[in-house]
């Protein structure tokens, strides 16, 4: 159920993107708070933006799941996205993660059998 969306600039040096997506798969995992086969991850790029008022390049990563874990999960989760990030974007300006609790009661979803 997590998703991770992520937000980022055009052009840019950087691996192509589907390695990120597996890289930030793989980091959330790991973590232990999120379950690999649960993660759905998607990214769109920007190719008009503005970072303190210049256009500096960035990578912004959404993650939102239903509320319930600790803070500590959270945290951990930002910080070892932030780190699968950093090591694959090393020149890129500005690299931010966000996580979000979703409300449960209000998330409803429809799978295909």
């Amino acid at each position: 159920m997590p998703h991770i969306v992520c937000h980022y600039s055009v052009p840019q040096d950087m691996p192509p993107v589907r390695d990120i997506l597996l890289a930030l798969h793989h980091a959330a995992a790991a973590t232990g708070v999120v379950k690999a086969e649960d993660l759905k991850i998607r990214a769109l790029p920007f190719s008009d933006y503005l970072v303190a008022g210049e256009q500096h390049s960035f990578f912004h990563v959404s993650l939102y799941m239903l509320a319930g874990r600790t803070a500590e999960q959270k945290a951990r989760l930002s910080v070892d996205l932030r780190k699968a990030l950093s090591d694959l974007l090393p020149a890129t300006h500005s690299i931010s993660i966000d996580v979000r609790d979703m409300d449960p009661d209000a998330y409803k979803k429809r799978l295909l059998d």
